[in-house]
């Protein structure tokens, strides 16, 4: 049964789709190669993954031969936003700086970032402050 785009990534469906954005464009023997070196998976558990994603959406397949070829469907930042919005769902109304502040102290930013997030916030104050006059 496929599954939507919008269900949420697991554990090791990120550690998976973050070798193919890498890679762009691969093979199951890429992917497999990466995760066990780096994760000590087995193919069987990798395919299994790679069968995951492909049904929720998050890679496509093209058949070359007697293999497939795997590219992300969705772009890196597409599915990181797609899983903040997740996250922020799960806070409670009116409670997100905690985890704002908390993923902001966890951040290394560049100083273009850092630019931006003040920028964000000077306009959200001067919204919230247009508000309550």
């Amino acid at each position: 049964m496929a599954r939507s785009s919008s269900d949420p990534l697991a554990p090791s469906e990120w550690k998976v789709m973050k070798i193919v954005w890498q890679l762009k464009s691969c093979v199951a023997r890429d992917v497999y190669t990466r995760a066990g070196q780096e994760f000590g998976w087995t193919p069987n558990t990798v395919r299994t993954i790679l069968s995951r994603l492909v049904d929720k959406g998050f890679l496509k397949t093209t058949q070359v031969g007697n293999c497939f070829v795997y590219r992300p469907a969705r772009s890196f930042t597409r599915s990181l936003f797609s899983a903040a919005d997740d996250l922020l769902g799960k806070t409670v109304a009116g409670r997100t700086g905690p985890l704002l502040s908390y993923m902001l102290k966890k951040s290394k930013l560049t100083s273009e970032e850092i630019e931006e997030l003040r920028s964000l916030l000077d306009k959200q104050e001067h919204q919230h402050g247009e508000g309550e006059a």
